[in-house]
């Protein structure tokens, strides 16, 4: 029997999130998967990406600057390119490789905003390739033994969800070092991260959302919320003020600690001027760290959704109420700063649990499969269904571009409503296909 041959990726977005994949094609799934190329603004960057994967043994690739995007495609005639960009640029090169002829494996979030939405929808469209959106969280044993319990009709027809996710001062607090405390970058944290959680309920309960009222503000973050607490020392970026302003601040990013954050970052930052270790309680920082919002789904449902970005534990709460009882579900994840350690064990699990409570039943704990690996045991599981020998899964975990926008749509209505007040109807921002 011939081997097929192996399927070509060429990778955009060289950063912390990249390594994340290609190291998994050069080790685990080396037998089916092959890199072929690297791009990305920065050359130091790139010199460092290339480093690593020949750490891994897999062979030299060419390396393209953003500028050559076309020429990476054309010259290296990937299958798929896999996007891990800032957030912003996401379309640009999602759209140019479906125009090249490519299917795209993009990081969550697809994008940040509808226009760029549309635009992507578009290309998808005219070219008839497909996007891939990476959500990894679908793939967590425990979040797939909630799908198994809904679908299941242990509790019913769900009527309600009350979802509260924390993100502690070590992981929450890295959103505002980097890039992503621009709102202009990352569309929030209603949209860079949430979108995970919209996309689970999407996912759970097999809808999308109707309506959604939100608010919001930069409760803790931020240079005039340390000073309302009595803060006088205040410092731009850890790097010149180690021995200063910096030296006693527990929120203080030493990146010439850890060898990956000064590789990618110290060292590249005479490139670019994009400094990893910013002040958490700076100036410039135009996200929110306390958000709460209210979602109408097109099933019926409504829930109740809050995300604290400066919380003592990292973790979620989420239940559901139906018409024949209940689900709680608690998941305390570790906790870590992006590219600041073992990728493997970024947000692995402390503990889960699941308790159904039938009505006029005695309660009982649900029995969740074992999960190993980052983000509650959903990353190993998600880079098989993207890299290795395909098989079907029952639960249908891909999520296409469809999913990537029903996730976002609804931060980004968030966002609208935030600025607003008012109630903001999802299908009067972009209209996406039902389930």
């Amino acid at each position: 029997m011939t081997t097929p041959p192996k399927k070509r990726y060429a990778l955009v977005g060289t950063g912390g999130r990249s390594y994340f994949f290609y190291s998994a094609i050069a080790t685990t799934y080396s037998s089916t998967s092959c890199i072929v190329g690297f791009c990305d603004t920065n050359q130091t960057r790139l010199n460092y990406a290339l480093s690593r994967l020949t750490s891994l043994g897999h062979p030299p690739v060419p390396l393209y600057l953003a500028s050559d995007y076309d020429r990476l495609i054309t010259e290296t005639k990937p299958d798929e390119v896999i996007v891990t960009t800032v957030d912003r640029t996401h379309h640009i090169y999602i759209i140019r490789a479906l125009q090249l002829g490519c299917n795209v494996v993009s990081e969550k979030p697809m994008t940040i905003d509808a226009p760029r939405c549309q635009a992507i929808f578009d290309a998808v469209n005219e070219t008839k390739r497909n996007v891939r959106v990476t959500f990894n969280y679908r793939y967590a044993p425990h979040n797939t033994k909630i799908y198994e319990l809904l679908h299941s009709g242990a509790i019913g027809e769900v009527t309600s969800v009350h979802f509260e996710w924390l993100l502690n001062t070590s992981h929450g607090a890295d959103y505002f070092r980097r890039w992503h405390r621009d709102k202009r970058n990352s569309g929030g944290l209603l949209v860079h991260k949430s979108t995970h959680h919209f996309d689970l309920v999407n996912f759970w309960l097999k809808t999308r959302p109707l309506s959604v009222y939100a608010q919001a503000d930069l409760k803790f973050y931020g240079k005039e919320n340390a000073e309302r607490r009595g803060v006088t020392k205040f410092y731009d970026r850890v790097r010149g003020n180690e021995e200063g302003n910096a030296k006693d601040d527990p929120f203080a990013l030493d990146c010439r600690k850890v060898e990956t954050l000064k590789s990618l970052y110290l060292d590249a930052e005479h490139e670019d001027g994009y400094f990893r270790d910013q002040s958490v309680f700076g100036d410039g920082i135009s996200i929110e760290d306390t958000m709460n919002l209210l979602v109408r789904y097109k099933n019926g449902a409504v829930m109740t959704y809050s995300l604290t970005a400066y919380a003592p534990w990292e973790g979620l709460r989420v239940n559901f109420n139906g018409t024949k009882g209940r689900i709680e579900m608690e998941v305390v994840e570790n906790s870590y700063v992006n590219s600041g350690g073992d990728q493997s064990l970024e947000g692995c699990l402390e503990r889960s649990t699941i308790l159904l409570r039938p009505l006029f039943e005695p309660p009982g704990e649900v029995e969740i499969g074992e999960a190993k690996g980052a983000h509650g045991g959903g990353d190993n599981v998600l880079l098989q269904d993207l890299f290795g020998e395909p098989v079907s899964d029952e639960y249908m975990r891909a999520a296409s571009h469809v999913d990537g926008a029903a996730s976002i749509l609804t931060g980004i209505a968030a966002n609208r409503s935030i600025a607003t007040g008012q109630v903001v109807f999802v299908d009067d921002i972009l209209k996406v296909p039902d389930n």
